[in-house]
């Protein structure tokens, strides 16, 4: 996950979330759980190792089902170590989801300088998120989780996706000003999109109620859908 080179909360002009004293912070731990190492392999810094960890237990149990007593004894630390590299729970939180969010901005970055215009760059979109949906599905559920808990945790996604949804509502105003594209409000557009895609992907338990289970062979059928509606629903009919 992406993040920055200082400690959280030092006091040095960054936000929740920024870290790394080096790489010898209290409970330090080596790959396989032990203080420092010499492993075979590249060692993985503490807070990355602490963000992926807390990054999967937000996304699958929740941020009030997530306890950093769980989070050290998973990681084969002690909670001081994390509270060294984040001093809360809710700085943690706001970390994680800032390279959350940087991951999701990258992923879709590059699909949309892959696409070409009009309606293949909200294919692209709608791909890449099925793909992210599938290669990560503990991003789309932070966002998800995110956007449950309100401030502080969905304004930090919302600002830090912000420069995204400003480009995406420039690029749907000028399609629809063109003509390409049916004439919506942008930015209550890219939330229903949003909302569907993300459900889409992230409400298992309502997928099951409904009969349908959520493995890859229903998950490509989920996308053939989306873009079927979303297609129908942007693209005009052609001139007769």
């Amino acid at each position: 996950m992406a993040g920055s080179n200082t400690k959280a909360g030092t006091g040095n002009g960054h936000g929740p979330g920024d870290h790394g004293r080096g790489s010898g912070g209290p409970g330090d731990a080596g790959p396989g759980g032990g203080k420092g190492g010499n492993g075979g392999g590249p060692k993985q810094r503490t807070p990355d190792r602490i963000l992926a960890a807390a990054l999967a237990s937000f996304a699958e149990r929740g941020y009030e089902g997530t306890s950093l007593d769980a989070l050290a004894e998973g990681l084969g630390l002690r909670k001081q170590s994390i509270l060294y590299w984040f001093p809360s729970k809710e700085a943690l939180l706001l970390a994680v989801i800032d390279g959350a969010a940087a991951d999701l901005a990258d992923a879709l970055q590059a699909a949309l300088g892959r696409a070409g215009d009009g309606w293949s760059r909200v294919e692209a979109v709608v791909r890449s998120v099925f793909r992210l949906g599938a290669a990560r599905p503990e991003l789309l559920g932070l966002v998800r989780e995110a956007a449950r808990l309100g401030p502080p945790a969905s304004t930090r996604l919302v600002g830090a996706l912000g420069p995204l949804v400003d480009r995406a509502s420039a690029f749907l105003e000028a399609e629809m000003g063109a003509g390409h594209m049916r004439r919506h409000e942008p930015r209550l557009l890219l939330l229903a999109i949003y909302s569907t895609v993300v459900g889409m992907i992230t409400e298992v338990d309502v997928l099951r109620a409904l009969g349908e289970e959520p493995d890859a062979r229903s998950l490509v059928r989920r996308r053939q859908e989306i873009l079927r509606l979303l297609r129908s629903a942007l693209v005009p009919e052609p001139a007769a």
